[in-house]
């Protein structure tokens, strides 16, 4: 599953460049200086990439506790089941019934203490913006929290979410070099590879849940034989 992680990621990034490329442009490296530009990209990335393990370890949690109650099965083929469903709705029905608005007035502070950040070029500038980037609402990050929750452990929650950080980087990294990178058909070719890719990692938790007996894809359920024998007495 890490490796979906790293190919939404991957995939996903060229929608991330249209909605954080902004932020990226903006990032007040030493254009003048190869070594400190380089060393500032990368606190920038390891501030998203804090963000986002953070993020993981709640929803991993969300999702042990969960696993404990016995749910882990049923868990996967929902979030698979969600995955997929929110790919399928039309954008305007999203738009139509936005559910985020309560939490705007959050998501203002951060794009104002984004703005007082790009605004200075110490080290640990770039790590704050690159932290409070990670915390930006992102549809992309909504369905890497669906599989972080369906992992049903708190560390593989946190790396999974870490995984799917790794893979923005490449093409993120690039929008920061080069503003103009993969403009036109070129980009809107792969962002629609994007909904696809996700209904197959929708596919693949539904596939998980029903316990097939497939090893690593779909692994039978584990039962407990001691408990077994003592509901039998």
């Amino acid at each position: 599953m890490l490796f979906s992680a790293f190919i939404l990621g991957l995939l996903g990034s060229f929608h991330c460049v249209g909605m954080c490329g902004p932020i990226a442009f903006m990032l007040p490296v030493d254009r003048t200086n190869n070594f400190k530009k380089v060393s500032q990209i990368a606190i920038y990335h390891f501030g998203r990439l804090l963000a986002y393990s953070i993020i993981g370890l709640i929803f991993g949690f969300i999702g042990q506790r969960l696993y404990l109650f016995g749910f882990q099965q049923q868990l996967s083929i929902i979030i698979g089941v969600l995955m997929i469903v929110v790919v399928l709705i039309p954008q305007k029905i999203f738009n139509k019934y936005n559910l985020s608005k309560p939490i705007y007035k959050i998501i203002s502070k951060i794009k104002s203490a984004l703005g007082s950040a790009l605004k200075k070029k110490t080290f640990d500038t770039f790590l704050t913006i690159g932290f409070l980037n990670g915390f930006l609402p992102c549809g992309l990050v909504y369905m890497a929290l669906f599989a972080a929750i369906a992992t049903g452990s708190i560390l593989e929650g946190s790396l999974y979410m870490s995984v799917f950080g790794l893979g923005t980087i490449p093409l993120m990294t690039t929008a920061i070099y080069f503003s103009q990178f993969l403009k036109g058909k070129a980009r809107q070719r792969i962002q629609n590879l994007i909904p696809v890719f996700v209904v197959i990692i929708g596919l693949l938790f539904i596939i998980r849940g029903l316990g097939l007996g497939i090893p690593y894809l779909s692994p039978a359920p584990v039962f407990d034989a001691a408990s077994s024998e003592i509901d039998c007495h």
